[in-house]
């Protein structure tokens, strides 16, 4: 479902790296784009994919139109939502299809298969703005106060197992601006500076990650790697890389080990920043980074990339789903000669 709408995904990051208002070339008319595009395209071009894949053409119509129950139910990225609903919706249509189509009368084929993918695909949008979307919306709120435990608690490292699997749920500005920036203001007027606006934000999983699948990736995703980690890393556009932690979920342990590190060094080196850097780049962070509190933000930012990097690096190589080129073609080559010899 991912793979294939990855250039979708970076044309809407160079979009919010270049004219948000924090970006590099703001522009109020393109940056109107931003919303519509992760709110509504994305999550469309997701179902749309993962219906096409169950059911074809019809499968990807009623995915899409699932879809678009799910986002009016909600008003936070329904990239899980589109996944969970698209494919459901297109197997049902199936379902549906096997038992209609022996059935259809000649010549009644494209009324009732047009009639058949409405009336399932109606359901299917008040399905997804009913059930979907709500209970999206409520993992979100327990992340939130799962959060805001852990900061009361001063369990900071510790709040990266519920921060880096949120992220990649695109419910990181749901975390970030409703949790963790209105405490972070509130400590940065009392103390000059506050950890918890670096909690989210940190730049450095997501370089380590990306730099991962660069190297030791799927070969099909190492052409985008580089130009992701430029998205992310110098344009602070952290969703770049969730697609990629979405096609191997097993790299979520890299995200969520490399985020306890800066977590436990920035706690160490005692350093935080003035304000919540917007977008999440290294500039923006150098920029919001008190006087003397460079060196310990800098030193947070390259370790969590590291062990990141390590733990991701790791687990993709120990993937048996990414065959080699060599080994496909030799696989191709194999059933080929199987082929000859049984004829």
């Amino acid at each position: 479902m991912v793979i294939p709408n990855i250039g979708a995904f970076i044309a809407w990051g160079l979009l919010t790296a270049l004219f948000i208002p924090t970006g590099w070339l703001p522009n109020e008319s393109f940056a109107s784009m931003v919303g519509p595009m992760i709110l509504n395209l994305l999550p469309i071009l997701i179902g749309y994919t993962g219906g096409r894949i169950v059911h074809g053409q019809r499968g990807a119509v009623i995915g899409s139109i699932a879809t678009v129950g799910v986002i009016v139910g909600t008003d936070i990225p329904m990239f899980l939502g589109a996944m969970i609903i698209g494919p459901l919706l297109a197997w049902i249509l199936k379902q549906i299809d096997k038992v209609l189509d022996p059935i259809t009368p000649p010549g009644f084929e494209m009324l009732i298969g047009n009639f058949s993918l409405g009336i399932a695909g109606m359901l299917g949008a008040m399905l997804g703005y009913l059930a979907i979307g709500p209970t999206v919306s409520a993992i979100s709120t327990v992340l939130g106060n799962g959060v805001q435990w852990m900061v009361d608690n001063s369990l900071l490292p510790i709040a990266s197992l519920i921060v880096e699997p949120a992220k990649i749920l695109f419910l990181n500005n749901a975390i970030n601006h409703g949790v963790l920036a209105p405490l972070g203001v509130v400590e940065a007027e009392e103390t000059g500076k506050s950890i918890l606006f670096m909690l989210e934000t940190n730049p450095g999983p997501g370089l380590g990650i990306l730099v991962a699948f660069w190297l030791a990736g799927p070969k099909i995703l190492r052409g985008s790697a580089p130009g992701a980690i430029i998205i992310h890393f110098l344009g602070g556009i952290h969703e770049i890389y969730f697609p990629y932690v979405l096609m191997k979920p097993q790299v979520i342990l890299a995200a969520i080990l490399g985020g306890a590190t800066g977590v436990a060094t920035f706690m160490v080196t005692g350093v935080g920043l003035v304000a919540t850097p917007s977008p999440g780049s290294i500039f923006a962070y150098l920029a919001v980074t008190p006087q003397g509190d460079h060196l310990g933000v800098l030193l947070g930012i390259v370790l969590s990339a590291a062990v990141s990097f390590v733990v991701a690096w790791f687990l993709l190589r120990l993937s048996k789903s990414d065959a080699s080129d060599a080994d496909f073609e030799e696989a191709k080559a194999k059933s080929a000669a199987m082929k000859t010899g049984g004829k």
